[in-house]
């Protein structure tokens, strides 16, 4: 295969993937870029109210970021655009320094992004440890869930406090004056949300929540609080340019900040990548795409948006609407333009208990709480280092948890790498024991292959691990994986190598881990790994593993075995 260019390196999904593009594809992103669209302007508003701003900032800005993410980025089918992880940051920025310093942190995070993109810190990010990434998910998702219950149940308090339990108090002292209505409207959408998502995941159930309960507000004039009763509608109109006004003296207080945002729009924009590369079947290229995310949010403040990021739950539903380009994101950003052109009056009559209720579905889908029962499992420095970070994030600071994340996650590589120097002495069984363990006198069969993992497995090196998967139809139907010389295990090397078994599961093929050591060992059968691959194929030693291998394929089909001699030839 020729290579490409190495100017290549730096296009666009955009540019490179037109060389193939026809009018069946167009069609095909007209209707995802069009479904998405719809999709993302309740939640484009949802997340600006949330932070502290109008309705209207949110659309500004899934207009401007979503066109400049999908038209720059280094993404097949990522959408862009204001996301719930930025609520709380956000939120705080606009309480301590106003709209003009969060306009400046978010140029100043762009300016970062485009910085970490330009030198080749795209993967960098792979170095936050997985039990940091869940608390801040879990962290951020309960934050946002207390923003929104004073809407949520139609609650009479004037201003939600800034800081959790201050908010938490104020919350329960004026639940007494409850609207059932408001709640009633908010309980109603979360219902018709799940049903949508029960019948079908591509019938888009916030935009059906949004649209009965407007309805319902407008045919039966409920007394309940609307964006034209709060906001006074939003202004039917183009996004007006409009450069926000150079404040010098907020710059030393806002680099904390402004590196928050920077790291979470990285975190973000590229987790909602690899999940566009699974479900796409791609590979996005990081370093482009942090370009993109930093031109994005340069922009956004220049037509009073907010800062912006990949958006996971809006690009799994572009990729499920049949999305095939990046042009399914330019289309979405078009929709959402002729909303506003088109439909700004309607917008006015919709319900803040609908957005809370939206809202309240988001933060419960963000919040990866189906993983902290397997990080449980763990050792005890990964669930303490996971109970910091959530304790940070909810009860301190987003920007104090953000940098405590990362020197927890060096001093853990630090520790967990100094505890993979052992001193022994070579002594006759340690030699007659390691030598089941050595290839050189063991016939791998045709039916198997092996992959061995040399060195520490933890957060920053499981990337690594994708040269097992990336050809998976050209591999034979048993995947051996030597784990004797991987020295040390972690919680994110041990997600790597669960997503490495449902790769191979899902395209008929067994894995077998041969030779873990004690450390690795006594983490796989803590965690579902081991129920994942079966006791029966976590095997001592790679002689173990072979013989595994030939009971495997002895139990398969006789096409199976036919098809698997015809793949080694």
């Amino acid at each position: 295969m020729a290579r490409p260019f190495p100017s290549e390196t730096w296009l666009p999904k955009s540019v490179l993937l037109l060389r193939d593009y026809d009018r069946n594809k167009f069609l095909r992103d007209l209707l995802a870029g069009i479904t998405v669209g719809l999709v993302a302007l309740p939640l484009a508003m949802a997340f600006a109210i949330a932070s502290g701003l109008t309705p209207q900032a949110g659309i500004y800005c899934a207009i401007v970021t979503g066109f400049l993410i999908s038209l720059l980025g280094g993404s097949k089918t990522q959408i862009g655009g204001p996301t719930g992880a930025f609520v709380v940051v956000v939120a705080g920025i606009v309480a301590a320094h106003g709209v003009d310093g969060l306009f400046l942190c978010t140029m100043m995070a762009g300016l970062m992004l485009i910085i970490m993109g330009l030198t080749g810190m795209g993967s960098a990010v792979k170095f936050i440890p997985r039990p940091i990434v869940i608390g801040f998910t879990n962290g951020i998702a309960i934050l946002i869930a207390s923003t929104q219950i004073k809407d949520f149940f139609g609650l009479n308090l004037d201003k939600v406090p800034g800081e959790f339990w201050l908010r938490v108090k104020a919350l329960v002292y004026s639940f007494p004056t409850l609207t059932y209505e408001a709640a009633a409207l908010a309980v109603g959408t979360i219902l018709v949300i799940a049903i949508c998502r029960g019948i079908s995941p591509r019938i888009p159930g916030a935009i059906v929540a949004l649209a009965l309960g407007t309805a319902v507000v407008r045919l039966f004039h409920l007394p309940v609080a609307t964006i034209g009763t709060r906001f006074g509608g939003i202004p039917s109109g183009l996004p007006h340019l409009d450069i926000p006004a150079f404040r010098p003296e907020l710059i030393h207080g806002l680099i904390g900040p402004a590196l928050t945002v920077a790291m979470l729009g990285a975190i973000e924009s590229l987790m909602s990548a690899v999940v566009s590369d699974r479900m796409s079947n791609d590979r996005h290229n990081p370093n482009v795409e942090l370009v993109a995310q930093g031109v994005a949010n340069v922009v956004s403040p220049m037509f009073g948006g907010l800062p912006a990021t990949g958006a996971i739950a809006r690009t799994a539903t572009n990729i499920r609407s049949g999305a095939q380009s990046p042009v399914a994101g330019i289309v979405h950003s078009f929709t959402l333009l002729a909303i506003l052109l088109f439909a700004a009056p309607v917008v006015s009559f919709v319900p803040m208990a609908v957005l809370a209720g939206i809202l309240m579905v988001v933060a419960y889908n963000m919040g990866e709480w189906m993983e902290i029962p397997s990080l449980l499992k763990l050792t005890k420095t990964d669930v303490s280092v996971w109970l910091v970070t959530f304790a940070l994030t909810v009860f301190a600071d987003l920007t104090v948890a953000v940098q405590a994340g990362m020197i927890l996650a060096a001093l853990l590589f630090i520790s967990r790498v100094a505890a993979t120097t052992t001193v022994s002495q070579v002594t006759d069984d340690y030699i007659e024991d390691g030598r089941v363990h050595i290839l050189q006198d063991k016939d791998i069969p045709y039916y198997a292959t092996i992959f061995r993992i040399h060195g520490p497995f933890l957060f920053g090196a499981t990337d690594k691990i994708n040269v097992v998967t990336e050809k998976v139809h050209e591999l034979p139907p048993v995947v051996v994986l030597r784990l004797r010389n991987m020295n040390a295990l972690d919680a994110t090397g041990l997600f790597a190598l669960e997503e490495v078994a449902q790769t191979l599961h899902a395209s008929g093929r067994a894995l077998i881990l041969c030779g873990a050591r004690e450390q690795p060992l006594e983490l796989i059968r803590q965690s579902e790994l081991q129920q994942l691959i079966g006791h029966e194929n976590i095997c001592d030693n790679v002689q173990e593993a072979i013989q595994r291998a030939e009971e495997i394929f002895e139990k398969l089909t006789p096409a199976a075995k036919g098809a698997a001699g015809t793949s080694k030839l």
